[in-house]
């Protein structure tokens, strides 16, 4: 019974589970509240130098103003791709050159708008939970090809379970709170 390291078992769980909270608030910091902010403008690629590649690994992104973003574009030559793919990247900006920067107005957001973008954060926020009882599965998975194969006991398998379930819990109470948080900041309530 000692091949089943618990310590670990439970460590790669709260990692995963970890791991898709942080995406799951990444994906949130990109959705406008109507205020400036530079990870708005992390899920723009560009395609320069025959490959698509992230906004931020060819500029500088920066918040002048709080109704304001600024691209400072490394390469003159890319001044072009970079505003057609903020412009095609749907998040409703319209680019103004200036030379090597662009200048992104944030534009106020209308009722409708701001509840198109609480549906948006409540699809990730679901996303987010299957994902969590997607590493609940396979821990629970683990656990019972464990105690089939002899490495754990039924009554150990029961303590793990009973452990898996409550950090599934706790992560699904986490996204909950998140995402009732960023519909709040994007209603204005």
């Amino acid at each position: 019974m000692a091949d089943f390291d618990g310590a670990a078992f439970k460590a790669d769980l709260e990692r995963r589970m970890a791991g898709g909270l942080d995406a799951f608030k990444s994906d949130l910091g990109g959705l406008r509240t109507g205020r400036a902010s530079v990870s708005l403008l992390d899920p723009v690629e560009i395609e320069v130098y025959g490959a698509r590649m992230p906004l931020n690994q060819i500029a500088t992104v920066t918040a002048p103003e709080s109704r304001m973003l600024s691209v400072q574009v490394w390469d003159k030559s890319n001044v072009a791709a970079a505003d057609r793919a903020i412009r095609a990247a749907g998040l409703g900006l319209n680019p103004i050159v200036d030379g090597q920067t662009l200048r992104l107005p944030i534009p106020d957001l209308t009722e409708e708008r701001r509840k198109e973008l609480a549906k948006l954060a409540n699809k990730y926020a679901e996303g987010a939970r299957i994902a969590a009882r997607n590493v609940r599965r396979d821990g629970m998975e683990i656990l019972k090809a464990a105690e089939k194969k002899g490495k754990i006991s039924q009554d150990d398998q029961k303590r793990f379970e009973a452990e898996v379930q409550k950090l599934t819990d706790k992560s699904i109470a986490e996204l909950d709170a998140a995402a009732a948080a960023k519909e709040k900041e994007i209603l204005g309530k």
